[in-house]
């Protein structure tokens, strides 16, 4: 689903971290000194040291400790020497974190930045060519249920990021970990810039793929696959709610975003954008929502069928978004038209040849999913 601009950021910055990553030179966040174990442990670790309470090998691009070390538990990541999605995103992802992760130290070190960013993990320290990233250990869990609390602080954390010109692609399940009090980011492998003043994105020249944007983020990666197993769990007016629920939410965030970006005068096509976006949200609140439901939806499993069969990174719920598409093609196409909610290749396409394309997408999702015995992973646009 990629517009012809795509390329044109993607490609830029995928040439400047590879050359980077050629070059040999070292980037580190922190100091040395001010990690609780000499960073040549850190760096040697394997998962069976004593100071070693658990070990998370589900991730495709890095593994994870959890260990304890100067009276507290902290998380090391250290970078697999072979990221699991095929591609350079995934293979200058460990790059890309901490580059991130020296710009969110920077922002949290200014006047309000800890309040503005207090669901963004702080890094103790971060070292490239070692391979290794510290955090505090975060206490809780990936987030399982998602309420106005939690649907709130994590939109307002995007909100600050979008302002900051920081842009998160992939905000799936295991990225997003919640205390049952305050819902946390950690991990920016795939966090791009971006101007917010006259960029849409990170994608494309920064105007060509207007559809990306922090909640449709989240719906993509997250809520919509949320939503498909409580439709299948719950049934579909269960589903429904909870989508409104989401909205309702996201819309008073979304107007005060707009308002900042008119406040820093944002070029008017950024303005347009968030008002249509809430235009359409506030007609889907006042009644029944179902034709948003099932757009946004259809939007949001096709592009994570698509990030997942670039990125090679296929799991059981690609395949079941897949399911998804294809039965609502065959028991909603006319509805779908009716709603302009085909887009990219798939607009003008008739029923028989979509249903084709989709089966056949199918079938590629089960031959990458056979090639992985690890958990998810994102092949992202930008």
């Amino acid at each position: 689903m990629r517009g012809a601009g795509w390329a044109e950021l993607e490609a830029r910055r995928q040439q400047e971290q590879l050359a980077f990553l050629a070059g040999g030179a070292e980037l580190e966040v922190g100091s040395p000194d001010v990690c609780p174990l000499p960073v040549e442990q850190l760096e040697a670790v394997r998962g069976d040291e004593p100071w070693v309470r658990e070990v998370f090998d589900g991730g495709l691009t890095a593994r994870v400790f959890r260990i304890h070390a100067a009276g507290r538990d902290w998380t090391l990541k250290k970078a697999r020497a072979r990221a699991g999605v095929h591609n350079v995103d995934g293979q200058t992802s460990f790059l890309n974190e901490i580059q991130r992760r020296a710009d969110l130290m920077r922002l949290k070190s200014e006047p309000g930045g800890v309040q503005r960013f207090a669901g963004i993990v702080d890094t103790q320290y971060a070292s490239l060519r070692r391979g290794i990233l510290l955090s505090p250990w975060i206490e809780g869990a990936a987030a399982q249920t998602w309420d106005e609390r939690s649907l709130g602080q994590l939109f307002e954390q995007l909100v600050e990021l979008y302002l900051a010109g920081l842009f998160e692609w992939d905000l799936c399940p295991g990225n997003i970990l919640d205390d049952g009090r305050q819902l946390m980011l950690f991990d920016f492998g795939y966090m791009y810039r971006f101007d917010p003043l006259t960029q849409f994105n990170s994608a494309g020249d920064g105007t060509s793929e207007p559809m990306f944007h922090p909640v449709e983020r989240f719906e993509t990666r997250n809520f919509c696959a949320w939503l498909l197993e409580m439709e299948q769990k719950q049934g579909a007016s269960a589903a429904l709610a909870a989508f409104r629920r989401e909205k309702a939410v996201a819309l008073p965030l979304y107007e005060r975003l707009r308002a900042a970006l008119a406040e820093r005068a944002a070029r008017p096509a950024m303005l347009a954008r968030f008002d249509a976006l809430a235009t359409r949200w506030r007609a889907a609140l006042r009644g029944d929502a179902a034709a948003l439901y099932l757009a946004e939806n259809w939007r949001s499993h096709v592009l994570d069928l698509s990030d997942d069969l670039h990125g090679q990174s296929c799991t059981p719920m690609t395949l079941r978004r897949a399911d998804w598409l294809l039965t609502t093609l065959r028991e909603h196409f006319d509805v779908l038209v009716a709603l302009a909610a085909l887009f990219g290749p798939d607009r003008g396409r008739s029923q028989a040849e979509l249903l084709a394309d989709y089966q056949v997408r199918r079938r590629q999702a089960e031959c990458f999913q056979s090639m992985h015995t690890g958990g998810g992973g994102a092949s992202l646009p930008a």
